[in-house]
């Protein structure tokens, strides 16, 4: 996997990983040890199971093959945290996590503290000339890590939001100031040959690569997200009620899964109200929509004669300085917040994540990486849909223009939402 440092130097890249460890130790500090055990659908893990998994991941792919006499905290943890990596070997099925009641989550934070402390200790007394090769490994994990950390928020929203007490995550305030959502403005962005990818500078994962030249046509795109209002538009036209704006997947699951709102949604008095990580609160016409499918992204642009933007168009539409800086500038938040208003593309990569035309596919020239490692991306390149950007859930310093993500076309619980686009 090509892994690039961000720094050489060991003692940097050992602080960064204490901070990112503490930071999921944070997020689950609001939880009781109840909470941290329900898995709601198979696609949540209990935050228990976050924890392990993180931890065992530095346990098996650095400690294991690169400390001499290492032992395991326990062995039978390679069964219970192993995610989807064949090559480690056969693993406790994903839908049954919430099974896991043992070891128990006190004994969780005893895990990750012993694999913390070898860790630091195997960072200290790594030589110098292993370090090319240690390093990658470690910044991987870190990265690995705080993608769990927003799944970790993601899930345990779900998990909450079945609980009739509609308990809540925290008490504090969840999004940060904005302004009332304006009329859409189209920003025009020329076609030619652009190159497009991850340049090989800074960390990336091994799917943003390899970068390549790729044609496109002169495009048109929306300089903000789609707001709750517009969703509130969609739906009083009958936007649930209409087979003609949905692709046949997406008319199917309307009607299996008697979708009519936004997950979350539900009606209260004659307006709407959704359910945040800080309970169940008015729905505010001028934030972005969150929490809907690939399959009502696209409903959605049928319905107001656009389109979705593919992944390229989205990444060349947001080579801006200005939206560098913003990325930059983000502060975790648990809830989307309305946009400012600014010139230019607004809301990329700080408050939800894009759903884009574009299957997700490799890049021409792209191959998986030999071992377990390999297994990271790659092999989950069919049946899934490209998101851009980046959520007000994503950790600072996470996000960047190339990055990748991806999820099955019927996923509402991430924090998903989309911006339009059109031919020129």
């Amino acid at each position: 996997m090509r892994t690039p440092i961000l720094s050489s130097s060991p003692t940097d890249l050992a602080a960064r990983l204490r901070t990112t460890r503490a930071a999921t130790e944070a997020l689950a500090a609001p939880l009781a040890a109840e909470d941290q055990v329900v898995q709601s659908m198979p696609d949540v893990s209990p935050t228990k199971w976050h924890r392990a998994h993180t931890t065992w991941f530095f346990e098996t792919f650095v400690l294991g093959p690169h400390q001499p006499g290492y032992r395991p905290v326990d062995p039978g943890y390679d069964y219970l945290f192993n995610s989807y990596y064949e090559q480690v070997g056969p693993r406790h099925p994903r839908g049954e996590r919430g099974l896991i009641s043992r070891p128990t989550v006190a004994e969780v934070g005893a895990y990750r503290t012993a694999v913390d402390h070898a860790i630091g200790s195997f960072i200290d007394g790594t030589a110098r000339e292993r370090w090319d090769e240690i390093g990658p490994l470690i910044e991987l994990g870190i990265h690995h890590e705080q993608q769990h950390q927003e799944l970790l928020l993601m899930d345990i929203k779900h998990v909450l939001s079945r609980n009739p007490l509609r308990p809540a995550y925290t008490k504090a305030p969840l999004t940060l100031p904005g302004d009332d959502a304006a009329p859409v403005r189209w920003i025009d962005v020329d076609g030619g040959i652009r190159s497009v990818g991850h340049d090989g500078s800074g960390f990336s994962f091994d799917n943003e690569g390899p970068r390549h030249d790729a044609l496109l046509q002169p495009f048109r795109i929306a300089d903000r997200l789609v707001t709750n209002g517009d969703w509130a538009a969609f739906m009083a036209d009958g936007g649930y009620e209409r087979p003609e704006l949905w692709l046949s997947d997406g008319w199917f699951t309307v009607r299996q899964q008697g979708w009519r709102a936004p997950l979350y949604w539900e009606p209260d008095g004659d307006g709407w109200a959704e359910f945040t990580l800080q309970g169940l609160l008015p729905v505010d016409p001028a934030a972005p929509v969150v929490h809907v499918s690939y399959l009502e992204a696209d409903a959605f642009a049928s319905w107001a004669g656009a389109r979705l933007p593919t992944e390229l168009e989205w990444e060349v539409a947001t080579r801006d300085e200005s939206i560098a800086e913003a990325v930059d500038r983000h502060e975790l938040h648990l809830h989307p917040s309305p946009g400012r208003a600014t010139d230019g593309l607004r809301q990329a990569g700080t408050e939800v994540w894009e759903w884009t035309a574009s299957s997700y596919l490799p890049y021409p020239g792209f191959r998986p990486p030999p071992g377990a490692v390999g297994e990271y991306n790659g092999k989950f390149m069919c049946g899934q849909m490209v998101l851009r950007g980046g959520a007000c859930i994503t950790p600072p310093g996470h996000a960047r223009p190339t990055y990748r993500n991806f999820f099955p076309p019927a996923a509402r619980w991430a924090f998903a939402g989309l911006r339009l686009a059109a031919d020129a």
